[in-house]
């Protein structure tokens, strides 16, 4: 084990999955209370994207665990056929994406106008950037030298 090799890239990146694993059990959506046919999930009080997304609670809670791995693998000093750090970094992306869709885009419940983002979106979006720029610092730090340009041998 080299818990020496840990760089402040993927404590970022950790920071942020911690973030996004806790953030999917806090409220995520509120509907307005002045509109009684407003709802999410079925309820018309504040739901988590647990009680949201019925599928992807378990991808973000699956991205969430992506950087707690990059710890362990760094850890452990594995060999990996891809730089340390990349696959955390396009997981972070792809939530990025779905989360940012799911809140700015289509919100889930009935009239989607009238549901309001709450603190746990705010939290899980502000976890994914934290993972995509603690993935992208460790494998751009450590990422091995390439050849730049196309050099022809003769």
């Amino acid at each position: 084990m080299h818990p020496k090799k840990l760089s402040s890239s993927e404590f970022v990146a950790a920071a942020g999955g911690i973030l996004l694993g806790l953030c999917v059990f806090l409220p995520w959506y509120s509907p307005n209370k002045g509109n009684p046919n407003a709802m999410v999930a079925g309820s018309r009080e504040a739901v988590s994207a647990w009680d949201a997304h019925m599928l992807l609670r378990y991808l973000f809670l699956a991205a969430a665990v992506a950087p707690v791995i990059l710890l362990y693998i760094v850890v452990r000093d594995h060999e990996l056929s891809w730089p340390r750090g990349e696959l955390t970094a396009v997981i972070a992306i792809a939530a990025f994406g779905i989360i940012g869709y799911l809140g700015i885009i289509d919100r889930p419940g009935e009239p989607s106008g009238e549901i309001s983002l709450r603190f746990g979106w705010i939290g899980g979006f502000l976890g994914v950037i934290l993972m995509a720029v603690g993935g992208d610092a460790r494998q751009r730090h450590r990422a091995p030298a390439q050849a730049t340009g196309s050099a022809v041998s003769r």
